[in-house]
C-alpha cells in the first residue's frame, strides 16, 4: 500500500531484525500521523489459544534439518531465527509488485505453504538502507508482533489494538481512494518497539530511517513502503499467526531473496 549486500543482523527491543540498514517508510497517513491517542482504541492482549477460526496450523517440534523455505537461498536461510516456525515470505518480481506466501514448519514435512497472495510494496520497489520517504519497502528479516486496525480484532492470537486512529487520508500515489487500508494491519517490526500497538510512533533508529511499515489492506496502487495485500488476505494472515511459533516475514526481490 501505502505504503543486496551482506547484512548485519541484530537483536533490537526483543524483535529480530536485519540492519540492512533497512527499513521502509509509513506511509505519509500510516503509523506518523496515526499516533494521536483515541478514545475509542481499545488493546486487546493476546489470547491463550488461537481462535477456532484460524487457519490450522501444525505445532513442530523441531525444524533445524528442515528443507529450506522454496525460493529461499543459504545466506538468508541463515538469518531466519532459530526458534521461527512461522516465516512469510515477500518475494518481489518486478517493480512494486510481488507475492506473499505463508510456511509453517513441521520436522516431519519441513516448511510447508499454508496460502499465497498478490501484493504490491513500494512505488520505487526495495531498499536495503531505507530512509523516510524514499517510497521503497525495507529488505530482511523481521518479527511479526502486533495486529490492529479499525475494524474489530477479527480472530488474532497477537496482541490486537481496535483504534478509530486507524485511518489512511487522502489519495494513494496513483489517486486512488484508501478508504480501508487500515482496516486491518500487521505491524513490521522495523525501527518500533516490538509488543507495542502498531499506532505507537517510537522510532529507535531516529525519524530519518522512516517507520510505520505495516502489512495492510490493498488499495490498488503503490505503498509508500508498506506491503499490501487484498482484504481476505489480510484477515487471513491475522488468524493464522501464532506467537508461540514466532513468526517473521523474510522480504525482498526474488533475486536476493536466493542467496
Amino acid at each position: 500500500m501505502l505504503a543486496l549486500a551482506t547484512l548485519a543482523v541484530t537483536l533490537l527491543g526483543g524483535g529480530f531484525w536485519v540492519d540492512t540498514e533497512t527499513q521502509a517508510q509509513a506511509e505519509p497517513t500510516a503509523t506518523e500521523v496515526t499516533t494521536m491517542p483515541s478514545r475509542s482504541s481499545t488493546r486487546s492482549p493476546a489470547p491463550p489459544r488461537a481462535p477456532a477460526a484460524a487457519l490450522a496450523v501444525p505445532q513442530p517440534r523441531d525444524c533445524a534439518d528442515a528443507p529450506v523455505l522454496p525460493g529461499v537461498g543459504p545466506v538468508w536461510s541463515a538469518r531466519l531465527p532459530a526458534s521461527t516456525r512461522q516465516v512469510v515470505v515477500v518475494s518481489g518480481t518486478n517493480g512494486s509488485d510481488a507475492t506473499t506466501t505463508l510456511y509453517t514448519c513441521s520436522p516431519s514435512r519441513g516448511w510447508q505453504p499454508l496460502d499465497s497472495w498478490p501484493t504490491i510494496v513500494g512505488a520505487s520497489g526495495w531498499t536495503d538502507h531505507h530512509l523516510a520517504g524514499d517510497l521503497r519497502t525495507p529488505i530482511g528479516v523481521f518479527t511479526l508482533s502486533d495486529a490492529g486496525g479499525r475494524e474489530p480484532d477479527p480472530g488474532s492470537a497477537l496482541p490486537y489494538t481496535r483504534s478509530d486512529a486507524f485511518i489512511a487520508g487522502g489519495r494513494g500515489l496513483d489517486g486512488e481512494s484508501l478508504t480501508g487500508a487500515f482496516d486491518y494491519v500487521v505491524a513490521i517490526d522495523y525501527n518500533r518497539v516490538q509488543g507495542r500497538s502498531p499506532l505507537d510512533g517510537s522510532k529507535p533508529l531516529g525519524a530519518e530511517r522512516g517507520g510505520g511499515i505495516w502489512f495492510h489492506v490493498d488499495h490498488d496502487g503503490p505503498t509508500h513502503g508498506c506491503v499490501s495485500v487484498p482484504r481476505d488476505a489480510m484477515i487471513a494472515l491475522i488468524r493464522a499467526l501464532q506467537p508461540t511459533m514466532h513468526p517473521v516475514v523474510l522480504m525482498g526481490p526474488a533475486t536476493e531473496l536466493a542467496r
